[in-house]
């Protein structure tokens, strides 16, 4: 069985005035209750409040969990933190925390949703609230859970949030591999960031990915692999620049499943981006990769 956590304030009602599709949590949901007995379901608790101020701006955590953020990053958030949006936004980081240790006992875990890497300290930022890869970052090494975290992120956007709210720590490593003009336009820096040429496909991707990952990963020798298993860099993407296809991504799944098991290493994986019109398609890919992983890791 594959363990996913999953809550039901993950899926939440549409904020007016935005452009996310908020149907994708709920659709991943039914994808993956499709499979029946081969998931194990697990529900998180929110994150608590000592651990979203250890990453997060105590005035902005307090905007946030009273759903009072200011028009400025309500901008840079891309759309209004009502009340149960708020609410969400709290669970997401308990929920990716959980698949950490969930992970640490089955080789492998899944949040169902996640991934929001372009949170910053004093805001949100492109879709994203909280930033739940750091806040589990550093609470897994903060309570001593493990001694180092490695955030493997293969979004099509730079995590530019992530590796920005773990910079100088020696315990907390930042991989980003991305399209080097796609949004941010301002980066941050990473451990290591591969930044890549618009276009780039399955071949040239994998390759670059294997080629940069596996020393990254020999030197820090990391406890634990959160990873951000955004599918934007399809091709067909409505804000990626990349190239790849359908089996390009089970591929790149494979791929890091792979280089984990080598290592002995736990991978948490957290959904990130894939944007477009067909909410059901991006859903079944983000399910796909779970899926995917879950089987490498021999669930």
């Amino acid at each position: 069985m594959i363990p996913i956590v999953h809550h039901p304030a993950y899926v939440t009602e549409v904020p007016s005035r935005s452009t996310y599709r908020w149907g994708k949590n709920g659709a991943i949901r039914d994808l993956l209750q499709a499979e029946g007995a081969r998931i194990d379901w697990h529900r998180p608790e929110p994150m608590p409040r000592r651990w979203l101020e250890a990453v997060h701006d105590p005035d902005y955590v307090d905007e946030v969990l009273a759903a009072a953020v200011p028009a400025v990053k309500t901008r840079r958030i891309g759309f209004p933190v009502t009340p149960p949006v708020a609410a969400r936004a709290a669970m997401v980081p308990g929920g990716t925390w959980l698949a950490a240790m969930l992970a640490l006992d089955h080789g492998f875990a899944a949040n169902s949703a996640g991934g929001s890497h372009h949170a910053l300290h004093e805001t949100g930022a492109g879709y994203c609230i909280f930033n739940d890869l750091a806040l589990a970052a550093v609470r897994l090494v903060e309570e001593g859970t493990v001694a180092r975290v490695l955030v493997v992120d293969v979004d099509v956007h730079q995590g530019d949030g992530t590796a920005a709210l773990t910079a100088g720590r020696a315990d907390i490593a930042t991989y980003s591999i991305h399209a080097e003009k796609n949004f941010p336009a301002r980066k941050a820096r990473s451990t290591l960031d591969v930044g890549l040429p618009d276009g780039v496909g399955d071949d040239a991707y994998l390759e670059a990915l294997e080629r940069t990952l596996v020393p990254l990963l020999d030197a820090f020798a990391p406890s634990l692999i959160l990873y951000q298993a955004g599918v934007d860099p399809l091709a067909e993407d409505r804000l990626g620049r990349l190239a790849l296809t359908e089996a390009g991504l089970v591929a790149r799944e494979r791929l890091v499943a792979r280089l984990a098991r080598a290592r002995g290493l736990p991978l948490a994986s957290t959904v990130g981006g894939g944007y477009g019109d067909d909410v059901m398609a991006i859903a079944a890919r983000h399910v796909r990769a779970i899926l995917t992983l879950g089987e490498a890791f021999g669930h």
